[in-house]
This record gives structure tokens, sequence and C-alpha cells, in this order.
């Protein structure tokens, strides 16, 4: 695979779950806030087997893998591999994805690999080509539409979907938060740059607006969930 990293502990990445985070090399997508940017692109190719041990050493530590980037659906086949060995190895699974790979997110969710997806969702749909300088739209509606009826289902037990938001661009909650419908829904505070990033206060300001739970995160205060 091309390897991006490895945290062997981590408790942010999937609340209440302590999991190590194996992250992917390469996005096709260049967002400018992205907090991986260094592996964007690059290439570090390692051994699947390398990385099976990573998460290996990690087993009395945590009780799951999340696998994350870059963007992980990129790379197919080692993705698939590693999720089969954690699940063999006994470890919940999840994962963080664009869902650019619509395709690839249903073969993990259907060969029950996966448990938990956390989706991104960047903007209102409008926004999406001219944001992303691809035509990225429909692929990421039909991984929203998917991870919908996955849980609707039961394949899949987890779902959320992740707004970046920033200052100047607090509208785009409502319309997210209707596409995201009963799924689990996180405001996630976006910093870039000489902007001032929202504050907690703020972006509890905007989930108010929302008439649900939402999920809040920021760098100060962590993450917590505020029921508007």
């Amino acid at each position: 695979m091309n390897f991006g990293g490895f945290v062997p502990i981590s408790t942010v990445d999937w609340r209440g779950r302590a999991v190590c985070t194996v992250f992917f090399r390469g996005c096709p997508v260049r967002c400018s806030y992205c907090h991986n940017r260094s592996i964007q692109e690059g290439e570090d190719l390692r051994d699947i087997e390398e990385v099976r041990e990573l998460i290996r050493s990690s087993k009395l530590l945590v009780s799951g893998v999340v696998f994350s980037g870059g963007e992980p659906t990129l790379q197919p086949e080692p993705l698939a591999a590693l999720a089969r060995a954690s699940r063999e190895m006994g470890f919940a699974v999840g994962l963080q994805t664009n869902g650019i790979f619509p395709a690839v997110l249903r073969r993990l969710v259907e060969g029950h690999l996966v448990d938990r997806v956390a989706l991104d969702v960047k903007a209102r749909w409008e926004r999406y080509d001219s944001l992303l300088k691809e035509k990225y739209t429909h692929a990421v509606q039909e991984s929203l539409a998917f991870c919908q009826e996955a849980v609707k289902t039961g394949a899949l037990a987890e779902c959320e979907v992740v707004v970046t938001l920033f200052r100047g661009y607090e509208d785009e909650a409502p319309y997210i938060a209707r596409a995201a419908g009963t799924l689990d829904l996180v405001l996630q505070q976006g910093v870039e740059g000489t902007v001032p990033p929202l504050s907690g206060a703020e972006l509890r300001k905007v989930a108010d607006r929302l008439k649900r739970p939402v999920k809040i995160r920021t760098r100060e205060e962590g993450e917590a969930v505020h029921c508007g």
C-alpha cells in the first residue's frame, strides 16, 4: 500500500472507543484546509504484512481500527485486505472517506468489512463541482444514499456525515443536514489561513437552526453532542 502513517492509539477517531488509525497516502481531492495535506500525494510503499503487524501491535490497547487518509478508498485492494485482517484479529473497523469512490465503499460494506463510516460532505451540492474542480458531486451523492440505505437495513452499524464548516459558510449547514437525513451529523470547526475559525459557541448557534442533535467538534473543546 501507499502508506501515510500509523497512530497506535487514538481516542478521537471513534467516539467512545479507543482505536489505532492507519493513514493511506494519496487523495485526488486537494482541499487546501486538509489537516493531512502532507499525505495528499507522494509515495511510501509498504508491504501489507508490515501494516498488518502494526495493527496487531495495538491489540492490547484498542478495540478498533480506523482507516483514514488521504483517501483510503483510492487503494481498494490494500484497504480490503487490511480491513479483512483487522476483522480476523477481532477489531471493529471504521472508515473515514470523502465518498468519491462509491463502488469501493459498497464492496466493503456488503462484504461485512466495515462497521462505521464517517462520510465527509464538503458543501451543498450546487457548490461541489466548482469547489473540488472535478465532477465528484454524483459520486458523493451515491455514497451518501448507499450509507443511508445500509444503516436502514442494518448492513452498516454506524454512519456520520461530517461537515467542516468555515466562517462565512454557515448557511451551508441546513442544506447538508437535509441531505444527511437521519444519519448522525457532525459540524467540525474549519481552520484555514488567517480567517478566524468558528468558535464552539458559534457552531452551537448554527446547530440550533437545524432542530436536531448535532456533534460539535472544535480544537478547543473536543467533541460534544448538542441537542438543538
